[in-house]
């Protein structure tokens, strides 16, 4: 995947996941920075229970991408003490 592939992924990804954590976005370089590292750590879950993680620009990408994205955004307010969850 090129780095443009990656911003768009992890664009759609961490805006996605940050509406879906706290229902609203935490901007769009943090939307991006979120959605870029869910996608590796969203790659690393579904690699450890056998499934395939990012495998380019598509759907099951974004799918591995947000849940990743979901993973950080709680860890990130569960250390930061932010409580937004609604």
């Amino acid at each position: 995947m090129s780095v443009i592939s990656w911003i768009i992924l992890g664009l759609i990804a961490g805006f996605i996941g940050s509406k879906i954590v706290n229902k609203s976005g935490q901007g769009m370089l943090m939307d991006i920075v979120l959605g870029i590292v869910g996608a590796v750590i969203g790659g690393v879950i579904f690699n450890f229970f056998g499934a395939a993680g990012v495998t380019g620009l598509n759907i099951y990408s974004l799918i591995v991408s947000v849940i990743g994205a979901v993973v950080v955004l709680f860890l990130y307010h569960a250390i930061s003490g932010q409580r937004q969850l609604r």
